[in-house]
């Protein structure tokens, strides 16, 4: 083998070495380039979606922005100065006041005792008629029933007969004293005649109070003689005083007895209200206190005065009793009825008090509506003591700020419709 032959067979393993070499640098640039353009297209990707997430972020700042004016303007509510009117909304400026404390103490509604009446007959005999039921409305005098009795035909009787011995008695006094002067007679007969006459005028004195007593006026007494005897057992019950009928024992054919209680009457118009004073509350609970009764079940409120306190403690309870006089021109205090009595038994100033008809709720929330110069808006408060009609506001109220003292209902129910889309409130 020649020089030049075995040169070639030393070369040619090194000439396939550098080409595998070569091929080997080649794929690695190649796989350098391709993470290269795998990182930048990862970058320019990160970069999109972060320019999405800020597109989107600023969006979302917008459409929260625009939820909050769409809300802002839901709880606003604007309104003319004809519908303020309109409405009764009265402005006021928030400031002090006091606040009453009360007590609180358990009553009832009773009978008015000094304008009630048990009707009795006053004599015995047969009910011929009746004429009211219970529950009615009577006037004064107005008759009830009739009864049948002989004994008021009895004493009808007898003041009859002591009327004309009496008639005769005068008679004959003045004919014996006209004899006894002209000497004719005896002074005896004379003297005789005079006792007479003035025993039957006790006789007829006593017959008429025996009729008033069993309920016949004078003008009855006096057309007496003119009635046909048939009337001599006609009783007639009537109503001492006008009121309603609360109770009734008789009947038709019944056999009543003078002392029976047939009609109660009561005149409702006025009612009592005894109140239970606790010994705690004693010291602070006294004659001319003003008070609100509460009754509920659909009664509203009734102020009062308290016109009585009893000097005794009962035994069973342990209280005392106070007594409060109401009108009662609706009937609505019916007697029977619980109540409970707020008796204002001290007095406290706070630093804002408002009338509770400017307080409302709305979602839950205790809200005072402020006007401002786009209208009118529910702002949230936190309350504090009340009393009948006031109520202290500790939070969300500042001194001397405007707010809807009357009338905030009417606010409160145009906000309403706003709210299901009337439109009021735009």
């Amino acid at each position: 083998m020649t020089y030049f032959g075995k040169t070639n067979l030393f070369l040619a393993p090194l000439l396939v070495l550098l080409l595998l070499a070569a091929c080997d640098r080649h794929d690695a640039h190649q796989e350098t380039a391709g993470h290269a353009d795998h990182a930048e297209s990862k970058k320019y990707d990160g970069d999109e979606n972060h320019a999405k997430k800020a597109d989107a972020g600023h969006d979302d700042e917008e459409g929260e922005g625009h939820a909050e004016d769409e809300h802002a303007e839901e709880s606003l509510v604007r309104l003319s100065a004809e519908q303020i009117r309109e409405f009764g909304i009265e402005i006021a400026s928030a400031g002090p006041g006091a606040i009453d404390q009360y007590a609180e103490l358990p009553g009832e509604i009773v009978l008015n005792a000094d304008r009630l009446a048990h009707v009795v007959p006053r004599v015995s005999g047969i009910v011929r008629e009746v004429n009211r039921n219970l529950g009615d409305q009577v006037r004064a005098g107005e008759l009830l029933a009739v009864l049948e009795s002989r004994e008021l035909a009895d004493a009808k009787a007898e003041f009859l007969a002591a009327r004309e011995r009496l008639t005769l008695a005068q008679a004959t006094f003045e004919r014996e004293e006209g004899l006894w002067q002209k000497k004719v007679s005896s002074e005896q007969d004379y003297l005789d005649a005079r006792q007479n006459l003035a025993e039957a005028r006790i006789t007829l004195n006593s017959a008429e109070q025996k009729l008033h007593a069993l309920g016949l006026s004078d003008a009855s007494l006096k057309d007496l003689p003119r009635h046909p005897d048939v009337t001599y057992t006609r009783y007639e019950i009537r109503a001492p005083f006008a009121g309603t009928l609360i109770e009734k024992h008789i009947t038709l054919g019944e056999n009543v007895k003078e002392d029976a209680g047939v009609f109660t009457i009561a005149d409702l118009s006025t009612v009592w209200v005894d109140i239970n004073v606790y010994q705690k509350d004693l010291a602070s609970i006294r004659k001319g206190q003003t008070l609100v009764l509460e009754t509920g079940h659909g009664i509203p409120d009734v102020p009062g005065v308290i016109n009585w306190i009893g000097p005794m403690m009962s035994e069973a309870t342990r209280t005392a009793k106070a007594r409060v006089i109401l009108p009662n021109p609706d009937g609505l205090l019916r007697p029977g009825l619980f109540v409970t009595a707020r008796v204002a038994v001290a007095s406290e100033t706070v630093a804002i008090r408002v009338p509770k008809t400017a307080v409302q709720t709305i979602e839950g929330q205790t809200v005072i509506f402020i006007q401002d110069e786009d209208g009118f808006e529910p702002q949230p408060v936190r309350t504090g003591r009340e009393s009948a009609d006031q109520v202290e506001i500790t939070e969300g109220l500042a001194v001397g700020q405007t707010y809807v003292s009357q009338g905030a209902f009417t606010l409160k129910a145009q906000l309403s419709k706003g709210a299901f889309g009337d439109g009021h409130n735009h």
